[in-house]
């Protein structure tokens, strides 16, 4: 059974002074296993396996590296992480200094809105985001992940009554170089459909006093060709 390459998430990215883009991108098959598709900030993408089925069930190739390496995608990850959370909590936006992460990020169960930041410095996309709906509530839902690279901070909101997250890695977690932008940031302008919930998120104590982009520390520069570089962002 081979995945539907229609669109199937719902995504959103914003700039502090630009409306909602919501582009038709177009998913791109690799290696005959995986499609990618872009989102609205260009490094962040949506990976969808393909599905091979009967009425046993199915089964799907979930990471290949060498289905990634041709998608242009070929991080080293280094460490798995799973997370269990309930309706209304909201997690992030998480980054690390020193120790960057980049993330593989997928819903074993439940349902989420999941956010990426761009932060780097040097960057034609930085400080603007998007939202992505990921959703695994039934067997035949898509087999989806994010990747959202190295120098990006990173939330997510619970909508379903339960979620379980599992992402990989590239770097260990680095307590020193742990960083948290502030979720409601006026400055970011991220739409959080905070009318699926009953009520206000649930946000750590940790995560309720992060930083103002304004006031954060930053990653690395990643010393890109200046003409990439757009000149109006500061």
């Amino acid at each position: 059974m081979k995945a539907s390459p229609s669109w199937v998430g719902t995504h959103t990215a914003r700039a502090t002074s630009s409306p909602f883009l919501t582009p038709p991108f177009t998913p791109v098959l690799y290696n005959g296993l995986m499609h990618v598709i872009d989102t609205a900030l260009a490094d962040v993408k949506i990976l969808r396996t393909r599905i091979f089925g009967d009425e046993r069930g199915w089964f799907t190739e979930v990471y290949s590296r060498a289905t990634y390496a041709e998608a242009g995608i070929a991080p080293d990850f280094v460490q798995d992480n799973q997370s269990f959370s309930r309706k209304g909590v909201l997690r992030g936006l998480h980054y690390q200094l020193g120790k960057p992460q980049g993330k593989l990020l997928r819903v074993l169960s439940g349902h989420i809105w999941d956010v990426a930041v761009d932060l780097r410095p040097d960057s034609p996309e930085f400080g603007k985001h998007v939202g992505i709906h990921l959703k695994r509530l039934a067997p035949t839902d898509p087999v989806e992940m994010v990747w959202i690279p190295e120098g990006f901070a990173h939330g997510f909101l619970v909508i379903s009554e339960t979620a379980e997250v599992l992402y990989k890695t590239t770097d260990v977690y680095y307590p020193q170089g742990e960083r948290c932008i502030l979720w409601n940031d006026p400055a970011l302008g991220i739409a959080w459909p905070l009318d699926l919930l009953e009520g206000a998120p649930q946000v750590s104590a940790k995560d309720a006093v992060g930083t103002l982009l304004a006031d954060a520390e930053l990653p690395e520069p990643r010393n890109l060709d200046p003409k990439m570089i757009d000149s109006s962002v500061s």
